[in-house]
């Protein structure tokens, strides 16, 4: 029988170091690349006819690409959605809710209204999933190999967590000028129509300020948003192939497998939107007024404001969020990518553990 209270701490340790001593046993030291390839070994003879190497510079430049894909095309997508939110957040006194705020879009506007900001959006979340999945790739393996094997199955969560948030912070940099020009278009009728139109004149009226004023409040939203989107997710995968799913992933087939991503994707969507939402509600004010600061909007908007159009958002995110990781991990799919499978405790720490003999 295994010990039972030493196998929960080494499975459910998301957050903290596990609180016993281990047994010390003596192994041949490796290096990084030795312990790198012995760690995903079994993912790679499990997957056959594979394109690259895991952690080669063509594996990140393909992450990096779905990355594009996955954020470009979903948030574009979505744009009609985001549109009518937006203008829930900043005027709430004339868009009471998402039927009327797509009323009165298109009374005003027309359908075409509705796309408003399309091209600020698109090119902005193409750079910004380029930095988020590129970089979550590369974060993911740097920390990984400095964790070593044992550590890194153990701090699994606050590795997908560090991860994550290192990539975040590039790819809101990236994302800052593309979404104030998009906010501007989106909730200031008459501004401009187009990206061409409102880029230049947000230059003369405040310089290049204009376009990261915004990054303070975008590093607030999207960080913790990014966070629990690749942590919850790793962690719902795990959970459905450990729980759920009948069979081990290695039987799923490719369709399966990316079912499994789409339903994790869609769960973790959910939190996402809930954590980073008053964030949200920030920025989209702060993009449309002038001079303001995220202090003064927050204490405009107040505690109920900063909740305005959370159920547009839950829609909007959810769905999103889903298709992202059902386009990425398809992407990985088509290109052959390597794809580890949930994580194992490693032999040694099962050693260490007494799990085995």
């Amino acid at each position: 029988m295994y010990p039972t209270t030493l196998t929960q701490l080494a499975r459910a340790n998301p957050f903290s170091a596990p609180l016993f001593s281990l047994q010390k046993v003596e192994e041949p030291k490796q290096s990084v690349s030795e312990e790198r390839t012995r760690r995903f070994a079994a993912a790679a003879t499990a997957q056959e006819d594979i394109s690259c190497d895991f952690g080669s510079s063509k594996y990140y430049a393909l992450c990096g690409f779905g990355g594009i894909l996955s954020c470009g095309l979903t948030h574009t997508a979505v744009v009609p959605l985001d549109l009518v939110k937006c203008r829930l957040q900043v005027n709430a006194e004339k868009y009471k809710s998402i039927g009327n705020g797509f009323r009165i879009t298109v009374r005003e506007d027309g359908v075409r209204g509705l796309a408003k900001g399309w091209a600020p959006t698109f090119i902005g979340y193409s750079m910004q999933g380029l930095c988020k999945f590129g970089f979550y790739e590369v974060f993911k393996i740097f920390y990984a190999d400095l964790l070593g094997e044992e550590n890194t199955y153990l701090w699994r969560t606050s590795l997908y967590l560090a991860a994550s948030a290192s990539a975040e912070f590039f790819a809101d940099i990236a994302l800052a000028p593309m979404e104030a020009a998009k906010v501007r278009i989106q909730t200031q009728p008459g501004y401009a129509n187009t990206l061409r139109e409102c880029a230049p004149k947000m230059f003369a009226e405040e310089g290049l300020w204009a376009f990261y004023k915004g990054v303070v409040p975008l590093w607030m939203r999207q960080i913790p948003y990014t966070m629990m989107k690749f942590a919850c997710f790793e962690r719902t995968v795990e959970l459905l192939y450990k729980h759920v799913v009948p069979k081990p992933r290695n039987e799923c087939s490719k369709s399966e497998q990316l079912v499994v991503t789409f339903v994790a994707g869609y769960i973790a969507g959910v939190f996402c939107a809930i954590v980073s939402h008053p964030a949200d509600s920030v920025v989209s004010v702060l993009n449309k007024e002038s001079g303001s600061t995220a202090v003064q909007v927050l204490k405009k908007l107040g505690p109920k404001g900063v909740w305005k159009g959370l159920v547009a958002r839950i829609i909007m995110i959810g769905t999103l969020t889903a298709l992202q990781w059902f386009i990425y991990d398809s992407v990985k799919v088509y290109f052959r990518l390597p794809r580890p499978p949930p994580p194992e405790m490693p032999e040694s720490l099962k050693k260490k553990l007494g799990l085995t003999e």
